[in-house]
């Protein structure tokens, strides 16, 4: 007789959400015991979980944690926002935050198991994006924006910027979704195959070959302006970032976006 009964076999189901058969054979074999019908489960979950892992995982969800000096922002993805609004993802992936914030990004291994019992859960493809911590350097200010419920999240340190501006910045962060924080942290070789592209796109265009070079230049600000935080304008308007901070300066700043 199995040392076992249908109520164990649903809790076992409810604890890791496999079937019911999956979880009656996984007991049998474990002779009862459920922590080791657990362990089975979740090898098997692995080996389907490893199906999974080239599934389109574009949602998920941000979440942030702070303390006085330090911050941490850590992005869990998932296959569909549905997965992402269960209270065990959001406990997750708030975990997984408060865990980087305490002993650093390396931390979020400690979740691992649990990672793949949540997988069991939704059957899908849940893996850790973006992790960052940082920790205020003497005389700089940090700031951290959660927006739209979790869907992007930013951190940004800055010295000699008030607490109100630096946090309209991170707000604009998370509207503009800048790549790079100044213009020499752009790639020299993709800085050059832009310059190509509007050299071929200016010469198609009929202008006279000595004014080539003033153009391409100015469109090249312009892709700059795009992309490099400093040089954009806040929220879309003329005064740029660099402009806007003064004397102040921005030493770096993290984007974690759900489907960026």
């Amino acid at each position: 007789m199995p040392a076992f009964g249908a109520k164990e076999v649903q809790e076992l189901r409810k604890s890791t959400g496999a079937g019911m058969m999956d979880a009656k054979k996984a007991l049998t074999e474990a002779d009862g015991d459920f922590e080791r019908a657990t362990q089975i489960l979740r090898e098997k979950g692995l080996a389907k979980a490893a199906n999974l892992a080239s599934r389109d995982n574009s949602e998920g969800l941000v979440a942030i944690a702070r303390d006085g000096s330090g911050a941490a922002l850590v992005h869990l993805k998932s296959e569909t926002d549905f997965a992402a609004k269960s209270d065990d993802f959001r406990k997750m992936t708030q975990e997984l935050a408060d865990l980087v914030l305490a002993s650093g990004p390396e931390a979020v291994s400690a979740k691992d198991a649990e990672m793949e019992d949540l997988k069991l859960t939704v059957k899908e493809n849940i893996e850790v994006g973006t992790v960052v911590r940082y920790e205020a350097a003497a005389g700089s200010e940090i700031d951290a924006y959660l927006h739209g419920d979790g869907r992007a999240g930013v951190l940004i340190e800055a010295q000699g910027v008030s607490p109100e501006l630096l946090h309209e910045i991170a707000l604009h962060i998370a509207f503009a979704k800048p790549t790079y924080l100044q213009r020499s942290d752009v790639p020299a070789d993709e800085v050059e195959k832009e310059r190509a592209t509007l050299l071929e796109i200016t010469k198609k265009e009929g202008k006279p070959e000595q004014a080539w070079p003033k153009i391409v230049e100015g469109r090249l600000d312009a892709w700059f302006g795009e992309r490099v935080l400093l040089e954009q304008g806040v929220f879309g308007e003329k005064e740029t970032v660099k402009s806007k901070i003064g004397s102040g300066t921005i030493s770096r700043f993290a984007l974690a976006m759900v489907g960026g």
